[in-house]
């Protein structure tokens, strides 16, 4: 885990280059089509890029994103009219059946299907119409860490192309350097911090909100600590009340059009009774959609960090495998 973290910079330089003229091509079948909206497909880390890209998508192209239920045709039998759609399925091994056989459906909808997938050579690639790859490599840990932020960069670099955003792209060249920088910033996330907790939210806002879905997760994956993520707007509407109880929070901080009201909801939450640990990232002239990277990145290093403080086995945690084959 703690060498597929630190490869992230170079893999996404490589993937920004490797991956423009694919974008941009991408970028005019997307527009001969003129999808009406975009649906997400993707379990695990992979749904938690599809949160990320409906913040994106829509604050960036005003395009209406949503999730998709692959129940429905897995375990329903049920097909749903996409024909209207640009379908983005995400999936570092390409092989999981219920993913296959959903964008199987939708393709036979008359969707658009665009597969965002590291293993090029998978069902998932081949089921789809075009694919727009990672390029994040051999990734052995079972945790994904280098092939999720590698979704994420491909996202942007697909949105920056689709509005032909000079700002993002910009950033985008620089954001390798970027994260390097971060792999060698102080940890924000240490044994002592999460010494005894065992339940914990992780509360963000807009994008914050998107990345930490996916470090809740690994908090449960490699950690073992119970921790939800929530919007810090959602939280307020009910499970601010656990507050009471001297809750462990911690606060998801992106320098974003989130940020003001973001940290007043936090304020809020600390003196109720919330005991507070902030992330963030550092002050940096990047485009504010390149932000929760940085913050996602070095909290990666962090937590595989502490697990080898509490000898746990961060690579390999107690029943997962690699490949999550559902149906």
């Amino acid at each position: 885990m703690a060498q597929e973290t630190a490869q992230t910079p170079s893999v996404i330089r490589q993937q920004l280059i490797r991956n423009a003229e694919q974008c941009e091509t991408l970028v005019r079948q997307i527009k001969a089509r003129k999808p009406s909206y975009v649906l997400m497909i993707g379990r695990g880390s992979s749904d938690h890029a599809g949160v990320f890209a409906k913040y994106l998508l829509e604050t960036e192209l005003g395009i209406p994103v949503m999730a998709s239920a692959p129940s429905v045709f897995g375990i329903y039998h049920k097909s749903v009219d996409h024909q209207n759609a640009l379908v983005i399925a995400i999936s570092q091994s390409g092989r999981s059946p219920d993913i296959v056989n959903q964008v199987k459906s939708t393709k036979a909808s008359g969707a658009m299907c665009l597969a965002l997938v590291n293993d090029e050579q998978s069902p998932l690639a081949q089921a789809a119409d075009f694919v727009l790859p990672m390029g994040a490599g051999l990734e052995q840990s079972v945790a994904a860490t280098k092939s999720y932020l590698a979704s994420l960069s491909a996202l942007l670099q697909l949105c920056a192309y689709w509005n032909n955003n000079t700002a993002l792209l910009a950033s985008l060249n620089n954001l390798p350097d970027a994260l390097e920088q971060v792999l060698t910033h102080p940890a924000q996330l240490t044994p002592d911090l999460l010494h005894d907790i065992q339940h914990c939210v992780m509360l963000g806002r807009g994008f914050g909100y998107a990345i930490s879905r996916e470090m809740a997760l690994k908090l449960k994956e490699v950690l073992a600590i119970h921790c939800e993520a929530f919007s810090s707007a959602e939280f307020m509407h009910g499970p601010s009340a656990m507050l009471a109880n001297q809750l462990h929070v911690i606060d998801v901080q992106v320098e974003d059009e989130t940020a003001d009201v973001h940290s007043s909801q936090i304020q809020t939450f600390a003196q109720q009774g919330g005991r507070v640990v902030s992330l963030s990232h550092p002050k940096l002239a990047l485009h504010p959609r390149c932000l929760p990277l940085l913050v996602v990145l070095r909290f990666y290093v962090d937590i595989e960090r502490i697990a080898q403080a509490y000898d746990r086995d961060p690579d390999r945690p107690q029943g997962l495998k690699k490949v999550t084959e559902t149906h």
